[in-house]
């Protein structure tokens, strides 16, 4: 009988390896194509074969197709830089809520949870309101915005986890609390922002606190590529920990994880994506939300599969709804967020109302 039991789980270990590996594969495809959807669809549609020409040419290789300079310019100046931008976001995103969901144990997690979305958003809106003029150099004014949005991501995240810090131990329920109490008094400070606010500066604000991948260039991306990169890299090398975490803090520190250190390192990873994203695109709700549970229905809770397939996923779906927020009302543009918000929102209340139901995750 044990070793039937031992035989058993050992086939179902195989059986989910492969299915996580299939996973894998499968969100790679789909990324590959919304990336091509998201470079050739949209005002001026682009088809896929002068697409490849145009990635070719950049290389100094010549292809058959033919493709116009307008075509060119659209794709290498515009789309280019716009499906890079929603490929690290929507990863970075994916990723922070996969992981602060295994340290919290709680699939309704997510970055905004501990207050790194709304941190980041006071910032920016301040320097919207009170930073016009502050200087008249071109590059500085460029900086602002993503600078101050990503200081103020990690200054929100400094303080949750200061409150939460007690004689080097964190207490992950302070945590979250203080999260709670620090989105409440950055939403305030916002609000109170667009209340001075001009006409114009309105206009901004409303667009920016939507999400938005539109206006972005090249320099802006290099700036804070290194960052969202770092983080992507990093956190999937954690899974081992996060897997024990699972088990129980208690649990983890038995079987040899330093699990203080795994808290510090996985909260400022996730604070370190979501700033650096939210710098760049606005706050976009939900995608920390949404993909990591829907992958974790697919694959189960394993960290080491859970994170790769979450990055991925992330990725390919913030194509998709950036692709859908630029054609839908053609030739205006949605912001993303009130896409994102359409699904996330009835996906959480369902999420709830699961839990409520089984009394479980």
């Amino acid at each position: 009988m044990i070793w039937n039991a031992a035989g058993i789980s050992t086939v179902l270990a195989v059986r989910r390896r492969r299915l996580g590996a299939l996973v894998l594969w499968i969100f790679g495809a789909l990324l590959a194509l919304a990336f091509f959807a998201s470079v050739g669809w949209g005002a001026l549609d682009i088809p896929p074969m002068p697409v490849l020409a145009i990635f070719a040419d950049a290389l100094g290789i010549e292809l058959p197709w033919q493709f116009t300079s307008r075509e060119q310019a659209v794709l290498m100046s515009i789309r280019l830089p716009r499906t890079f931008l929603g490929v690290l976001s929507g990863a970075a995103l994916a990723v922070s809520g996969a992981a602060l969901q295994g340290l919290f144990r709680n699939p309704l997690a997510d970055p905004a949870l501990i207050g790194v979305s709304t941190g980041a958003a006071l910032a920016a809106v301040g320097a919207i309101v009170l930073g016009a003029g502050v200087s008249t150099l071109p590059a500085f004014n460029a900086l602002l915005l993503p600078v101050s949005a990503f200081s103020g991501g990690l200054l929100a995240t400094w303080l949750v986890y200061r409150i939460a810090s007690r004689e080097g131990r964190t207490d992950v329920a302070t945590m979250l609390l203080a999260g709670v109490a620090v989105n409440a008094m950055a939403s305030a400070g916002i609000g109170l922002l667009v209340f001075v606010s001009t006409e114009q500066q309105l206009r901004d604000l409303s667009f920016w606190l939507l999400g938005s991948l539109g206006g972005i260039t090249g320099s802006r991306i290099l700036a804070v590529t290194p960052l969202l990169l770092g983080a992507l890299v990093a956190l999937p090398l954690l899974a081992r920990h996060l897997n024990a975490l699972l088990l129980g803090e208690r649990e983890a520190q038995h079987l040899g994880f330093r699990v203080e250190r795994t808290k510090r390192l996985v909260v400022a990873l996730a604070a370190l994506a979501t700033g650096a994203s939210v710098a760049l695109t606005g706050v976009i709700g939900f995608v920390g939300l949404v993909v990591p549970h829907l992958v974790r229905l697919m694959i189960g809770p394993d960290h080491r599969t859970l994170l790769p397939a979450v990055i991925l996923l992330g990725a390919t779906l913030m194509l998709i709804a950036d692709l859908a927020a630029r054609t839908i009302v053609l030739p205006a543009e949605l912001p993303i967020g009130i896409l994102t918000s359409c699904v996330g929102g009835p996906f959480f209340l369902w999420l709830l109302v699961r839990r409520r139901s089984t009394g479980g995750p």
